[in-house]
């Protein structure tokens, strides 16, 4: 199974430690985030699928063509317009099989990646105090997706999406529209589009930790050093 990795923000909350070293570089008690995604990874996914952008080669020197064991494609951003946009670049690169979708900046632990990676369609998500920079969602009784609200000023719920996803190509069919307030492309929208077709399974996380800004990385470093 392959898994696609978003790597090519600027990281700009982070700076001046990005102005140098991309995001997904940056080290939490002296490992890169991107190695710990990728060491979290189960085995059941034998090639990763990279999109890069700022400051991609030193992501693609520091990975090579086959990371920890894992055949590994580039993909280069040139425009951030969202993430589902992103994500179509690789539309090529996917056959008619699942995949997962990560973004490079979180931690997230193994087992629920594992959990997550066994079911057909799956999204990782995680309550939090202010759920109003993220997607926000409303979930059945059943554990299923019900809709999907991204940066909402008044959130139905305290529940988000993380960086997680186990999808199908599926997701193509159901491209999202423009964010009235960000103008920015949303995964989420083509998500809630899904969800009214297919069972999208909510799987909650046993331990995810955003990285936003300096103080979140120092944390981390604290808890994992």
């Amino acid at each position: 199974m392959k898994a696609v990795i978003l790597a090519a923000g600027e990281g700009t909350r982070l700076r001046p430690l990005t102005l140098e070293t991309p995001k997904p570089l940056l080290k939490v008690a002296g490992r890169p985030l991107l190695e710990r995604l990728v060491r979290a990874l189960p085995p059941e996914v034998d090639e990763l699928i990279i999109i890069v952008g700022y400051l991609g080669e030193k992501i693609r020197e520091y990975c090579g063509d086959e990371f920890l064991g894992r055949h590994v494609t580039y993909v280069t951003q040139t425009e951030r317009k969202g993430t589902y946009p992103a994500l179509e670049l690789c539309r090529e690169y996917l056959s008619n099989e699942p995949f997962m979708l990560f973004f490079a900046d979180d931690i997230l632990d193994a087992r629920t990646i594992a959990e997550c990676a066994r079911e057909p369609l799956a999204v990782v998500a995680a309550h939090v105090p202010d759920p109003r920079p993220f997607g926000v969602l409303d979930v059945d009784e059943d554990g299923y997706i019900k809709g999907i609200v991204e940066k909402p000023e008044h959130p139905p719920s305290n529940l988000v999406l993380t960086n997680c996803y186990k999808l199908s190509p599926e997701i193509f069919d159901y491209p999202p529209a423009q964010h009235p307030r960000t103008g920015e492309f949303y995964l989420s929208d083509s998500l809630a589009q899904l969800a009214e077709h297919k069972k999208i399974k909510v799987v909650t996380a046993r331990f995810w930790f955003p990285i936003a800004n300096q103080e979140d990385l120092k944390t981390a470093d604290e808890l994992f050093g």
